[in-house]
């Protein structure tokens, strides 16, 4: 088992980077694989986000529908457009697919395609706007609300910054949509009412250079743009470098591409992904029995190999903070590792069980005395700066064990249930051998005392024969 020697990093010691300044009125900046803020300007501003609420009408979309689907644009999808310029010139009763619809949603910004979408996922419009407020909501967003599924110009239509990366950290976890927002062309065959191809293009320019390569940037794997006179220019923008997955978010900007840059340039410069089994060095294999899980020499549990944590350049991996949360456990994860720094959560990481077998183990006097109560009230546990602790190694490994002892302590509860079962299903059995013999035996005594009668019958009207002919 791992065990721990914390060391954290005083308050005046940590520090965070500024980051730019810029020209957007609101912005952020966050690591999407493990959610760490790195920049952030007015994030929880309200302001209308214009056409990148498309990301979720395309997530909702990919989660609800098969991308084979035939969508039929309807008279509404066609003309409640608000005569906006952003279209792919659609007729009704048109027919395409969903994967036809969503690149033309992502690439092209196309307000029917979107409109016509949502008709067809939600069955009806106004009830894909219910499951985008829902969705929202589920992702932790507490600032937004969307009442289309374009994003054309509604008072009522709001977000923020912070809002819309929780939105598209959730939607670049779906490859179907990182594939869509990373095609810079695409071509819709023809169709029902269109007799010729249809070609797109990414309309976003750190992507695709159909409008000029002066904005194009190595790094970036596509996002969404947008503009209204109201909201200024809105841009989601995902880049990717050193294992770092950044999504910026500007809002209310005259220079969408030059804050995006910015912000990407100084947080790769600036930040850097730790791999946590890697790096952690204050949790070891001590070989002591004090610290052995059920007397095993093979390790019992491990940090996932693959969790990271995000840091300031400068700073030192073991100047994090870290607690044990059991707010996620599993059958294969003991707990959670949180590391923070500087006041802010910078990544986190399971303790996971490696897969050995291991024999039933006496926990001794103090394990056998805890129970679900207990353990249940010990949420999170914060990993002291001295093994001796409660909450450092002591308290994780005795955490652990208490945690093992009531599960066998189940499932000896559960062998007695079992047993209890057993027998009265045998019972049960038995109930219905009896049942089964009687009734056999009461049609049987039925069937002989009808033979019987029959038979009394007949001799009497057999008799009464022998006597006419007698008299004859």
């Amino acid at each position: 088992m791992i065990c721990a020697v914390p060391v954290s990093a005083s308050a005046d010691e940590a520090s965070w980077p500024e980051g730019p300044d810029i020209e957007a009125k609101s912005a952020i900046v966050i690591e999407a694989n493990t959610g760490t803020v790195l920049y952030e300007k007015k994030a929880d501003t309200q302001r209308y986000p214009a056409s990148i609420t498309k990301i979720l009408t395309t997530l909702l979309a990919l989660e609800n529908a098969s991308l084979d689907e035939v969508v039929t644009f309807s008279e509404d999808a066609v003309y409640k457009n608000e005569g906006d310029s952003s279209h792919i010139a659609r007729d009704i009763g048109e027919e395409m697919t969903l994967e036809q619809c969503l690149y033309a949603v992502m690439l092209e910004s196309a307000n029917e395609c979107a409109y016509a979408v949502a008709e067809h996922v939600g069955g009806d419009y106004q009830t894909f706007i219910d499951m985008m407020n829902e969705k929202v909501a589920e992702l932790g967003c507490t600032n937004t609300t969307f009442t289309n599924a374009n994003g054309l110009p509604d008072e009522n239509h709001v977000t923020t910054c912070r809002d819309m990366a929780l939105i598209a950290q959730a939607a670049i976890q779906n490859s179907t949509f990182r594939k869509i927002i990373s095609t810079v062309q695409y071509t819709i065959p023809v169709t029902n009412k269109h007799d010729e191809e249809t070609y797109l293009n990414n309309h976003h320019r750190m992507i695709n250079a159909y409008k000029g390569s002066e904005y194009l940037y190595e790094y970036c794997i596509g996002g969404k743009t947008g503009y209204m006179q109201a909201a200024g220019n809105t841009l989601v923008t995902y880049a990717e470098k050193d294992g770092m997955l950044l999504i910026c978010v500007v809002m209310k900007t005259t220079a969408p591409y030059d804050d995006t840059i910015a912000l990407f340039d100084d947080c790769f410069e600036n930040y850097a992904m730790y791999n946590v089994s890697d790096s952690e060095t204050r949790y070891t294999d001590t070989g002591s029995s004090d610290n052995a899980l059920f007397g095993e020499t093979e390790a019992f549990a491990e940090l996932d190999p693959d969790a990271e944590v995000i840091l300031p350049a400068g700073a030192d991996f073991a100047d994090t903070e870290v607690e044990l949360s059991y707010d996620n456990v599993t059958d294969d994860v003991l707990g959670t590792l949180v590391y923070s720094y500087a006041g802010k959560q910078v990544g986190t990481a399971d303790v996971v069980t490696t897969g050995v077998s291991v024999s039933m183990y006496s926990f001794g006097k103090s394990a056998a005395n805890a129970d679900s109560e207990t353990l249940s009230s010990d949420s999170e546990t914060t990993v002291g700066a001295d093994s001796g602790e409660t909450g450092g190694i002591a308290g994780i490994i005795n955490s652990v064990k208490n945690r093992f002892s009531v599960l066998a302590n189940r499932i000896s509860e559960q062998k007695w249930i079992l047993v209890l079962v057993i027998v009265i299903a045998a019972a049960v059995v038995v109930a219905l051998i009896f049942l089964i013999r009687a009734i056999a035996h009461w049609t049987w005594w039925y069937r002989r005392q009808k033979q019987s009668r029959d038979r009394r019958y007949k001799v009497i009207k057999n008799n009464r024969k022998w006597n006419r002919r007698r008299r004859r």
